[in-house]
Formats: structure tokens, sequence, C-alpha cells
């Protein structure tokens, strides 16, 4: 049922735990993991033009590190992974991967701050919204 796992990860601190998650699926499963992060290039429209490169190395780097966090945990834990740095719509480029990679499943979190969600909208939001395919959503862990 699942082959092929698209797991979207931020950076963010809970994007372990949403890892954590997929891992598990695609080990379990004996599936293939696919790490995509994507830097959202609507950051640039407020950026002066001389900044824009500096910047977009920047958001590059650390989506480049998002995704090599995941994929050495996956490799641990003995799972095949391929990854993806994108630039664009967050949420575009995850159900255009998952589309173009026939992704049986997206693993994801939903733990954007009340400013994305309400002004913005919410990257899972919009995933779970245009999916191909069934969509996991990870929510923060809360302490007890």
């Amino acid at each position: 049922m699942y082959d092929r796992i698209l797991f979207a990860t931020d950076g963010s601190d809970h994007a372990s735990t949403v890892a954590a998650h997929a891992i598990d699926i695609a080990s379990t499963r004996d599936a293939d993991l696919h790490v995509i992060s994507v830097v959202d290039d609507r950051a640039f429209l407020v950026l002066d033009d001389e900044r824009v490169e500096s910047v977009r190395e920047e958001l590059r780097t650390k989506a480049l590190e998002a995704a090599e966090e995941a994929v050495t945990a996956a490799t641990d834990a003995g799972v095949s992974t391929e990854t993806i740095v994108d630039s664009g719509s967050p949420a575009e480029c995850i159900v255009s991967y998952a589309e173009e990679n026939d992704a049986d499943l997206i693993v994801m979190g939903t733990s954007g701050d009340a400013y994305e969600t309400n002004v913005v909208g919410s990257v899972s939001e919009r995933v779970v919204r245009t999916a191909p395919v069934p969509v996991l959503t990870v929510g923060p862990e809360t302490e007890r």
C-alpha cells in the first residue's frame, strides 16, 4: 500500500518528531522515504533586490540541513531515501513532487504559528486539501 512515502520537513524543532513517524511507517512497510524541504520564495517579496541572493542561499542551506537530518535518521533505521530541496510555494511544491514521483503517502507536521495560519494559510492544510494521496499530519507534542 505504501511504497513511496514523502516526508516534508521545514527544519523546525517539531520536524524530528514528524520524521520519526515517517521513518517508522517506511521501515514497517519496507518503503522508500522521499524527503523534501522547500525554500519558501514568498520571503523574497519584501527584500531589497541586493539581499535576495544571500537570503536565498541562507534559506537553501537551512533546507538542506533539515533534509539531511531526516536522511541521517532514516539511513540509521535502514530506510532507503531520496532527497529534494525545492523553491517556491511549499504546499504547491510538496503536492507537485508527490504527483510526479507517485508518492503513496505524505507525512508532515502541523506546527505553523498563528500568524502564518491566519494570514498566509497553513501549508499542511493546503496540502491536505490538494494532495492526490493520503496525508498524515503530526501535531506538535504537548508538555505534560
